[in-house]
């Protein structure tokens, strides 16, 4: 993330995001929160270390507490800069020091706190023996909605990232896709969207032919021939918040099988986003789009969940799936991709990121749905 993404937001911002994260944690019934370098830090308080180290950086977040950010001396001149500084207490420390044992003063040494998915192992262990009588949840497990609902500000980034990766596929759609190799192709939308303003491409796909038939293919050195569908599904992260859309292109005329498998998938993709509103439970949108698809018997070739959440990574929670009964709230954002996978022959994929509004959805991808030729 950049720091375009920092001065988006102020302190008293980041003031009252961890303020609502320690609210959240007591009434979860945790002692606190202990943040971890990695996209919570930079929500709650816009700072980036300045590189993965071993030494312990961790917030500490609690209610009726004042936050404080424990980081080691010689990264503190930065943690001073973040635009959230103010807004908590920097304690730092010098090597030679034990880090955990200054830690562990700021907590309830018999208390259950939530530490972030991605804290090392090796911070954990170290806390855990520093207070014997403390316990742990990871946080996506302790609080998982805390990012899903954005404000205003955030959604207007979002709309941004969209923006820029469907001007991205504006502009694949007419570069040469027969006789290049998928890699080829893929380079081209890292290009494109980095010249849209992406700072960060987390995926490119081009899926192309049978290659199709896996969700999750990575571009390699097929060559892409004429009467092929190609997958493509790319995004990455814009002002520090998250793009992913996916379209399905053909190179030539396609056959009449081809455009029925698309055609029902575009129509699965629109059963699940008009699925959304608010109250709805976000596995109404996975059962929205699996039914048209089931029904029209290929049910057992839509092989993945409808959507996933997106904000400061490109997947979170909520997701989209069978069994998740947590009700949609305006302010979240998350995909809606149905998919049909077909062994050896093709795929088709049709993914918008949507957000839930007060009476309903709304896209933050628009670029055409209907079954795009490329040469």
């Amino acid at each position: 993330m950049t720091g375009s993404t920092a001065a988006t937001f102020t302190a008293d911002d980041y003031r009252a995001r961890m303020g609502r994260a320690a609210r959240a944690a007591a009434e979860a019934g945790l002692a606190g929160l202990l943040v971890a370098p990695g996209p919570d830090l930079v929500w709650l308080t816009g700072y980036t270390p300045p590189a993965v180290t071993e030494r312990l950086t961790l917030l500490v977040l609690a209610a009726g507490q004042d936050p404080v950010l424990v980081v080691p001396a010689l990264e503190a001149p930065d943690a001073h800069r973040a635009a959230g500084a103010s807004a908590l207490t920097l304690r730092d420390w010098t090597d030679g020091k034990d880090p955990y044992a200054a830690t562990a003063a700021l907590l309830d040494a018999s208390g259950r706190f939530g530490i972030s998915d991605n804290a090392w192992a090796l911070h954990l262990l170290a806390l855990q023996q520093a207070l014997p009588g403390s316990s742990y949840a990871s946080l996506t497990e302790a609080l998982p909605m805390l990012r899903a609902v954005k404000d205003a500000a955030e959604l207007g980034l979002m709309a941004a990232a969209g923006a820029a990766a469907d001007a991205t596929f504006e502009e694949i759609r007419n570069v040469p896709f027969a006789g290049r190799r998928e890699s080829e192709v893929a380079a081209d939308l890292d290009r494109l969207l980095r010249g849209h303003g992406h700072e960060q491409v987390d995926f490119t796909i081009v899926a192309s032919g049978p290659n199709g038939a896996n969700p999750h293919h990575e571009a390699g050195e097929r060559v892409i021939a004429r009467g092929d569908m190609i997958v493509l599904d790319f995004g990455g992260l814009r002002d520090g918040y998250g793009s992913d859309t996916s379209r399905t292109v053909h190179v030539g005329e396609p056959t009449d099988e081809e455009r029925r498998v698309h055609d029902l998938v575009r129509e699965a993709q629109e059963a699940g986003f008009r699925a959304v509103r608010p109250g709805a439970a976000c596995q109404d949108v996975d059962r929205a789009a699996r039914r048209v698809i089931a029904d029209a018997g290929y049910g057992e070739y839509f092989i993945h969940r409808t959507g996933h959440g997106i904000g400061v990574t490109t997947h979170e929670p909520p997701y989209m799936i069978e069994g998740e009964e947590r009700p949609l709230v305006p302010g979240m954002c998350f995909s809606v991709e149905p998919g049909i996978y077909l062994p050896g022959r093709f795929g088709v994929r049709i993914e918008d990121i949507v957000t839930v509004t007060e009476d309903g959805g709304r896209r933050l991808n628009n670029t055409t749905r209907e079954l795009v030729i490329v040469e």
